[in-house]
């Protein structure tokens, strides 16, 4: 167990003005939240705290997070994609999500009715780890980089090895950003106000 995940529990993830406030959305999630935690300590997976939230690894790499929002607890699979999933919990987060996915929680009794699948899943997700499987492009995920960010790439080495370093939903994320800029000088300036970003580990809906 990790102390920094007592904390969020607690205080919440300090990413927005309702952080120590009873306001929090941790508060109304404090079952759910502690449930889905005690499922992943069951695990081999080390708890870390990552852009704020729990996030649980495998030697190093990010497999499950797990965050409070709004109207529901997300358990998020960064391979989500290549679970097998027959019950069918598990959905892309968004409408530009093609690699991650999550199982949405808005509901203790229907967690504990489901909380077998999700056994099963944290279990895939460990294995497919561990055999360092790789999520296989669908021709509808890729995103092409735009000539403005290859030429980023090239003057500043250490930013392209940091945007590599994001998950592929974060780098999709800001190459739809960057591409949605009909200008040049437009699609430059958009570089360079998230560049710190980039190199803070956060996606571009990060805080």
């Amino acid at each position: 167990m990790n102390s920094l995940v007592d904390h969020y529990l607690a205080e919440g993830c300090g990413r927005c003005n309702l952080y120590q406030t009873e306001a929090c959305k941790v508060h109304p999630w404090q079952k759910e939240l502690n449930y889905l935690r005690s499922l992943l300590l069951e695990t081999d997976l080390k708890e870390e705290v990552k852009w704020s939230v729990p996030t649980y690894t495998l030697n190093g790499a990010n497999v499950v997070i797990l965050s409070a929002l709004k109207n529901y607890v997300s358990l998020s699979f960064l391979k989500g994609s290549i679970l097998k999933d027959p019950t069918k919990i598990l959905e892309f987060a968004g409408p530009n999500s093609r690699v991650a996915k999550i199982v949405k929680v808005a509901d203790y009794n229907w967690l504990q009715e489901h909380s077998a699948e999700i056994r099963l899943l944290i279990t895939e997700a460990i294995a497919v780890e561990k055999r360092g499987d790789k999520v296989e492009p669908s021709p509808n995920s890729s995103a092409s980089i735009p000539g403005e960010l290859e030429e980023a790439f090239e003057q500043d080495p250490k930013f392209k090895t940091a945007f590599e370093a994001l998950s592929p939903g974060r780098q999709r994320g800001y190459i739809i950003n960057f591409t949605g800029a009909k200008q040049s000088k437009t699609r430059w300036a958009r570089i360079e106000r998230w560049k710190p970003h980039v190199f803070d580990g956060k996606g571009i809906h990060d805080r």
